[in-house]
C-alpha cells in the first residue's frame, strides 16, 4: 500500500501515439518501455545517417560523371555526325534539316530536335530528342542511347557508324558506369527514407499499444485506513496496487 499521491499515474495513449510519430521510440520512453524506445530510436539514427551519407555519394558522383561528359561529349560533334549520317539512317529526310545552326554559328536547338525527329519516323534508331543542356535528362541520353554514341571525343567514325550494331566508345562506357553508380547510391538513400517512415509508423503504433498495455497492468484499488491514535481516531486513504507482467 502506498499513499494515493504516489501511486503511478496512467499514460495517454493518444499522447505515446504522437511522441513515437514525431520521434520514434519517444512515445514508448514514455510509457516506460525503455529497450523498445532504444530499439526505435537507434533504427531512426541508422537510417537517418545512411540516407545523409549516400544521398551526398550521390551527389558527389552526380558532380563527378556531369564533368565528365562536359569535358568529353559535345552537342556540335553530336549534331555534325548526325546531319551528315541522316539521310543513311533514313533516306526520307528532307536535306532542309540538316542545317541545325544559327548564322553565329551556335546550335538551334529546336532544329537539331526537328532533324531527330524526321530521322526517327519509321526507324527505330533515333527514337529520343536531345533534351537542353544542364538538364538532368540530357545527362542521362548521352550516356544511355546508343543514339548518342558520336557525340564522345573517342568515337571513331567509319562507313557503317550509322548502324546501331556499331560498337560504343570507351567513354561511353566509362560515363554509363559512373551514372550507374550515382544511381546506385540514389537508390540507397532512397530506402533509408522508406525504413524512416516506416519506422515512425510502426513506432507510432506500437507506442499506442505500450501505453495501453502499461494502463492494463495496473490493477487499482482504494480503500479506507483506520488508525487509532491514543483517543484520537484518523482514517487514511490508501491505494493497493498490483502491477501484471
Amino acid at each position: 500500500s502506498i499513499p494515493l499521491d504516489e501511486a503511478p499515474k496512467k499514460k495517454s495513449v493518444a499522447l505515446a501515439g504522437i511522441l513515437s510519430a514525431v520521434i520514434p521510440g519517444a512515445g514508448e520512453f514514455y510509457s516506460e518501455d525503455y529497450i523498445k524506445s532504444a530499439l526505435f530510436f537507434g533504427i531512426e539514427a541508422v537510417a537517418v545517417i545512411a540516407g545523409l551519407s549516400y544521398d551526398k555519394k550521390g551527389n558527389d558522383q552526380t558532380a563527378l560523371f556531369q564533368e565528365f561528359a562536359n569535358q568529353n561529349w559535345d552537342v556540335k560533334r553530336y549534331a555534325d555526325w548526325t546531319a551528315a549520317n541522316a539521310r543513311k539512317i533514313n533516306p526520307n529526310v528532307d536535306i532542309m534539316l540538316l542545317n541545325v545552326y544559327d548564322n553565329q554559328g551556335n546550335i538551334v536547338w529546336r532544329k537539331l530536335n526537328d532533324l531527330e525527329n524526321a530521322i526517327g519516323q519509321g526507324t527505330n534508331y533515333y527514337s529520343h530528342r536531345l533534351a537542353y543542356k544542364g538538364e538532368q535528362q540530357y545527362y542521362e541520353m548521352i550516356g544511355k542511347y546508343q543514339q548518342f554514341k558520336a557525340g564522345w571525343n573517342d568515337f571513331v567514325d567509319a562507313e557503317n557508324a550509322y548502324q546501331y550494331e556499331y560498337p560504343l566508345s570507351p567513354n561511353f562506357h566509362i560515363y554509363s558506369e559512373q551514372r550507374g553508380k550515382a544511381n546506385d547510391y540514389y537508390n540507397i538513400a532512397s530506402k533509408a527514407v522508406i525504413v524512416i517512415l516506416s519506422n515512425h509508423v510502426i513506432s507510432m503504433f506500437d507506442a499506442i499499444w505500450t501505453a495501453a498495455s502499461f494502463n492494463k497492468s495496473i490493477q487499482m484499488n482504494v480503500t479506507l485506513q483506520k488508525e487509532q491514535l491514543g483517543y484520537r481516531t484518523e482514517y487514511s486513504t490508501v491505494l493497493n496496487l498490483k502491477y501484471n507482467f
